[in-house]
């Protein structure tokens, strides 16, 4: 039975705005402030997408969370009309309302921990989100993100998707920026590599070894998903507190892998050269191509900042032997003399990897995330895609559907002070409605009744 990696991408939603609201993620640290255009971000990002399809990949698209959050203000103490909500927040608490607006979800890559059926007990897909406790506003995601998964990934026969890990700080869980799968193929069975940054039992921070950035990933949490989802070929193994103190808030901001090729820097684990030969055991007969790279060829600093790790490593369907994959990267890595020496490195020391593709995906890159971000891996046979509901695949018909509704319900610019303005909630409800019209998922948001 056919199988093959699909991607699902986050729409980039019309409240994408720059307020730095994530402590150790340096881009959205240094860009908080600045005036966003989420028409741009969401061009960006569906173009990206169009990209991956056009190369044969099968692409699929996720919604948008509902923001401004009025809800969750009003759990706040909030009061009044949508307009009052609004208006009294931004007085009162703005670093609430920043969090009621944010669009982050658009980085599917956090949406859930996946599964596919080859890795698991019961042979069914897994999907569990994330809680993403760590931080106050993607905490708000868990919720819709379920509910939607669920009406996607509806057939109990094929698909288990799962609630949130418990919210607390022992479980913090990231999701599939902090996973990884190899395998000789997306067919057969795999290991899958979690990684996380607190050590189970971690009593603080400083128990993390970190000295600046708080880790994100809970081992806890990494260790509750591999057994929920029945995952019989597992890696653990921890972040290293210097590339978290770099900025490495993710794993895949510093490590990208698929089926037998992991490009990976020497800071990426706090044992990178045993946490290899783990993976190496783990996938027996079949070789490991590792392309290494230094803190000489390319520094945690320079990593963070054009985002190499976070490319999309991907392979063509059909293609099969030398080069089969296409490393997607952004664009930074093309100007950055450092990181496009390493991305060229890749091509010469891995015959598996043919290409490299770079995307122009800035609106998300300023906010702290790249094209790898942006994505949700889920590894699915012929009959597995067949039983997904809704429209959400990415065709050339959906691609101009989604490009127009862009255009019609987008702001081409946002400043923080226009959080507060009572016509975006009318304006983000009105897009997300004829939204779920195009993609056939029916009333998944609470204003739709």
């Amino acid at each position: 039975m056919p199988t093959l990696e699909v991607n699902f991408d986050g729409i980039v939603g019309p409240t994408h705005n720059y307020a730095g609201l994530s402590p150790g993620n340096l881009a959205s640290e240094k860009n908080a402030g600045a005036v966003s255009s989420p028409k741009r971000a969401a061009l960006q990002g569906l173009a990206k997408a169009r990209r991956l399809a056009e190369m044969g990949l099968e692409q699929h698209v996720l919604p948008p969370q509902e923001r401004p959050d009025i809800a969750w203000l009003r759990s706040l103490g909030f009061s009044g009309k949508d307009a009052d909500v609004l208006t009294s927040a931004a007085s009162e608490a703005p670093d609430a309302l920043a969090a009621a607006c944010s669009a982050s979800a658009m980085w599917a890559a956090n949406a859930a921990t996946v599964s596919p059926g080859p890795d698991t007990a019961d042979g069914r897909l897994h999907l569990s989100p994330a809680n993403l406790a760590f931080n106050r506003h993607r905490a708000l995601e868990g919720a819709f993100t379920t509910a939607v998964l669920r009406r996607i990934f509806a057939d109990g026969a094929h698909f288990a998707v799962h609630g949130p890990l418990t919210a607390t700080p022992r479980l913090f869980d990231e999701g599939a920026a902090n996973h990884t799968r190899l395998a000789p193929s997306h067919g057969v069975p795999g290991v899958e590599l979690f990684c996380f940054g607190r050590p189970a039992g971690a009593g603080c921070d400083l128990d993390c070894g970190v000295k600046t950035h708080p880790p994100r990933q809970a081992e806890e949490a990494s260790r509750a998903l591999a057994r929920r989802h029945g995952v019989r070929n597992a890696v653990f193994a921890r972040q290293h507190p210097r590339a978290i103190d770099a900025g490495v808030f993710h794993n895949d901001v510093i490590s990208v892998g698929n089926e037998d090729v992991l490009l990976v820097h020497e800071l990426a684990y706090d044992d990178t050269g045993r946490v290899i030969d783990e993976l190496r055991v783990a996938m027996g007969e079949t070789p490991l191509h590792v392309v290494l790279i230094s803190e000489d060829e390319l520094s945690l600093a320079d990593a963070v900042g054009t985002y190499l790790f976070n490319s999309q490593l991907v392979t063509l369907p059909g293609a099969g032997g030398k080069g089969r994959m296409v490393l997607v990267a952004p664009i930074e890595v093309e100007e950055h003399a450092g990181a496009r020496a390493c991305a060229d490195r890749v091509l010469a020391e891995c015959d598996a990897v043919g290409a490299v593709e770079y995307v122009d995906v800035r609106e998300s890159m300023r906010n702290g995330g790249g094209p790898a971000c942006l994505r949700l891996r889920v590894v699915m046979t012929d009959s597995q895609r067949a039983a997904l509901s809704g429209r959400t695949r990415l065709d050339d018909a959906l691609h101009e559907e989604l490009t127009a509704w862009v255009e019609r319900h987008y702001r081409d610019e946002l400043r923080p002070e226009d959080l507060a303005d009572p016509a975006l909630v009318d304006e983000c409800r009105a897009a997300l409605d004829e939204l779920t019209g195009i993609l056939r998922l029916g009333a998944v948001y609470p204003f739709q009744g």
